[in-house]
């Protein structure tokens, strides 16, 4: 998994093709015991693979996914955030109009559905790193690998 020259973010627009986009970037999370077990090898074929390099390698990996992520899921909420305080100023403006009340409410419940994956990624990341840590841990140190139990 390549780092993209230029950031590209997740469509925010709408929530279902944002979701879709952040699963297919979490698909390294998803299968992180598959990666492990076809990197890493058992004791007897320690020997023909450099086990560290490949920790290194895999943890690289996780490391661009999480921070392109990261940066994304935070664009969104940025521009949805932005969207809502514009609807609410034009409730403000015209409180009885019906359609600017019906699009703010549809923008908040974007904006907590899209705060609420910040937490999921959290989760998804702290049980990765904890199924790479058990896994790595004797070959690999990341810099500043935070403490996971």
């Amino acid at each position: 998994m390549a780092a993209p020259s230029n950031q590209q973010y997740l469509p925010c627009d709408d929530f279902m093709k944002f979701q879709d986009a952040l699963k297919k970037l979490r698909l390294i999370d998803d299968r992180i015991v598959h990666a492990l077990n076809t990197t890493i090898p058992t004791q007897s074929f320690r020997d023909k693979v450099n086990v560290t390099s490949e920790c290194k390698r895999l943890y690289e990996e996780m490391q661009i996914s999480y921070d392109q992520r990261d940066k994304s899921i935070r664009h969104c909420i940025e521009l949805v955030n932005d969207d809502v305080k514009k609807l609410r100023q034009r409730k403000l403006e015209a409180p009885d109009d019906v359609e600017v009340l019906r699009a703010l409410r549809k923008e908040q419940t974007k904006l907590r559905l899209m705060q609420q994956e910040m937490s999921i990624e959290e989760v998804v990341k702290d049980r990765t790193l904890k199924v790479f840590y058990e896994r790595c841990r004797d070959n690999y140190t990341p810099p500043a690998a935070p403490i996971v139990l």
